[in-house]
């Protein structure tokens, strides 16, 4: 089906996204997971117009695991106070809405997300010269981060 040279650029293109997630900061890494998060829900609404509902559901699927085992697993709620809190309340809400969206076959609902998901991104985004910053610092004891 696919010739040689196109699975050796799939192979090229894995080992690229590898080696880039295996040297990437912490930071870098939830970065990682916003984008990865957006380009499943893109691909879900992509799904979604063309009349695809096995590749949207795994589309939303994929959206999820990575809301709930990237992004909200990453959170750590005791050191991170009232911050991770809330972000861990809105990480169950994208999740809610992308299952409903997958119910109710709605972009709408897959609008908000991308939406909520590109606002957090975009803070996410926003703080990376502080998280270098504190990242070449010595830890001191007792600190702590919104990540584990």
């Amino acid at each position: 089906m696919f010739s040689p040279a196109h699975s050796g650029a799939n192979a090229y293109a894995r080992v690229g996204v590898e080696t880039g997630v295996m040297g990437a900061s912490p930071h870098k890494l939830i970065a990682l997971l916003y984008q990865g998060a957006r380009k499943a829900v893109a691909q879900a609404r992509m799904h979604l117009q063309m009349g695809n509902v096995g590749p949207r559901c795994e589309a939303i699927s994929k959206a999820i695991r990575i809301v709930e085992s990237g992004l909200q697993l990453a959170l750590n709620v005791e050191a991170g106070g009232e911050i991770a809190q809330r972000l861990n309340g809105l990480y169950g809400y994208i999740t809610r809405r992308l299952l409903e969206a997958n119910i109710e076959q709605s972009e709408s609902k897959l609008v908000e997300v991308d939406g909520l998901l590109a606002t957090l991104e975009e803070a996410w985004l926003g703080i990376a010269p502080e998280a270098e910053r504190l990242a070449a610092m010595p830890a001191a004891p007792g600190s702590g981060s919104l990540t584990r």
